[in-house]
């Protein structure tokens, strides 16, 4: 019998009782935003220095997402990182929300490499692995005193896991393994404490069919979690009436909360600069519209299902992503910063907003 199978029959039993309302979360991705004030990056609004986190919280945002690699040798997203950037965030106020890669590097649709101290072990040992990283890695958020308030098991999994074990379609069962072990790992590393909300998250913000394929498999294996997860970005995803379609799709057939838990858009030319379907220009003005836009077809989910959205990345070092950041290339702060800005007193005493979610404000 494995070790982990009661602990797994606990967390299907919490899942299906729960009754837990999931607030709006207003969130960012800032894995690297650590790495970045160690090399010196300044970060400014109004012409001044300033900390990210601090600008994020006055403008809105609620949450945090920090990605974790197993062992990393070129990134720096390990635990003790991870740990640390999780701290500085807590003590401001956000909520939490970890994401395992269960990989030493990135894993998306295309890759997901088994670390390296896991290669050469058994389909079992290997279940036995994610449950034992699982429920160590969590343990050791909580004696941080930063337990995360939710936690993906795995990042775009829509090809599965810890390939070539766990690669779909077919491995399902394999996969599956991995999945619960996972989950039955953040239950037994919560201990007593309340346990991580479970995301599953795919990377099909626009499709539909291959939402449904996913999900249909994962529910009829009986895999417990809590909320959808789902990437969007436009120039790989499609037009913002496919995102609609299948957040309404969501809504309808899974009655689960759902997350935009990525999205992003480029406020300087970046990825369409050969193309002509640009959705939005691609500038500081355009970025903008884009969050707003998104964040409306979210916030219209049935249900109120539609449970929130996360910035993929705000705040990273000089480099390729950059052009999706919230800050231009000398430092200072776009206006895309602002769409989840409070109301505004205005001269009549009404109020004014920059975007249809301020009211989501963190308090």
């Amino acid at each position: 019998m494995k070790t982990w199978v009661g602990t797994l029959l606990a967390v299907i039993t919490i899942c299906a009782s729960s009754g837990v309302a999931q607030e709006y979360a207003v969130g960012a991705d800032v894995s690297f935003l650590r790495q970045a004030e160690q090399q010196g990056v300044v970060f400014k609004e109004n012409g001044a220095a300033k900390p990210v986190l601090e600008m994020l919280r006055e403008h809105g945002y609620n949450w945090i997402r920090l990605r974790l690699f197993h062992t990393p040798t070129d990134l720096p997203n390990n635990l003790e990182y991870t740990i640390a950037s999780a701290k500085t965030a807590k003590q401001l106020g956000f909520h939490l929300l970890l994401d395992f890669h269960y990989s030493d590097t990135w894993a998306d649709p295309a890759k997901q490499f088994m670390p390296a101290a896991w290669k050469g072990l058994k389909h079992e040992q290997l279940v036995n692995a994610v449950f034992a990283y699982t429920r160590d890695t969590i343990a050791a958020f909580r004696s941080a005193g930063v337990l995360p308030d939710m936690v993906q098991v795995g990042n775009e999994v829509i090809a599965g896991m810890l390939w070539p074990d766990g690669h779909l379609p077919d491995n399902w069962d394999n996969f599956v393994a991995f999945l619960k072990a996972a989950i039955a790992g953040v239950a037994a590393g919560a201990g007593d404490s309340p346990h991580p909300r479970i995301m599953i998250h795919i990377d099909r913000g626009g499709d539909k069919n291959g939402t449904k394929f996913f999900f249909d498999k994962i529910n009829l294996y009986h895999v417990p979690y809590d909320v959808i997860g789902q990437s969007y970005y436009p120039f790989w995803h499609g037009e913002i009436n496919s995102l609609r379609d299948n957040l309404r799709f969501m809504a309808r057939e899974y009655k689960k909360d759902i997350i935009l838990v990525e999205t992003a858009y480029n406020w300087k030319p970046a990825e369409y600069v050969t193309k002509k379907d640009a959705p939005f220009p691609e500038s500081p003005a355009g970025q903008k519209q884009f969050l707003d836009a998104v964040n409306r077809v979210v916030k219209q989910t049935p249900g109120g299902l539609g449970k929130g959205i996360f910035w993929w990345e705000p705040a990273v070092p000089p480099g390729p992503i950059s052009s999706r950041s919230f800050f231009d290339d000398n430092g200072n702060v776009l206006p895309v910063i602002t769409v989840f800005d409070s109301p505004r007193p205005t001269a009549d005493g009404s109020h004014e907003t920059s975007g249809q979610s301020s009211s989501f404000a963190f308090p």
